[in-house]
């Protein structure tokens, strides 16, 4: 088993990392009967994105041996759609520290970005906008 989540009321839950013992919480944002005082589970789903494009990256940089990717940054950008509401965008820039990157290692580093395995679990419906800054 992965993690245990407990609805604690009010439209908040808690998460737990069963092998670490980590906590997430989550709540319902103020747009859809929340309080939005923690991340919601959509806000958890686009944050895992830039999260596994960054560390699979790392990954790339660790196994390859090339210019490592240690300072890169990602900001998230979640856009909702109605009727479902649903997740319809995921905006996301990459933001790499000033380095001296090969074009081949450019590619590499966004290829292994945008194959990454939450990349490639979300809905093909579901747009992922991503922009890399060198």
């Amino acid at each position: 088993m992965t993690s245990k989540v407990t609805y604690l009321g009010e439209l908040r839950t808690e998460a737990i990392h069963l092998q670490s013992g980590t906590k997430i919480h989550t709540d319902a944002p103020k747009d859809n009967h929340g309080k939005g005082e923690a991340f919601s589970p959509t806000d958890l789903v686009a944050t895992a994105l830039g999260s596994c494009m960054i560390s699979i990256m790392g990954i790339v940089a660790m196994k390859d041996g090339i210019t490592p990717v240690d300072g890169t940054t990602a900001e998230v950008l979640k856009v909702m759609y109605p009727d479902p509401r649903r997740i319809g965008e995921i905006h996301i820039k990459v933001t790499f520290p000033k380095g001296n990157y090969t074009e081949k290692e450019r590619k590499i580093y966004e290829h292994a970005a945008l194959t990454c395995p939450v990349a490639k679990s979300l809905h093909p419906d579901l747009k992922q906008i991503i922009e890399f800054i060198w």
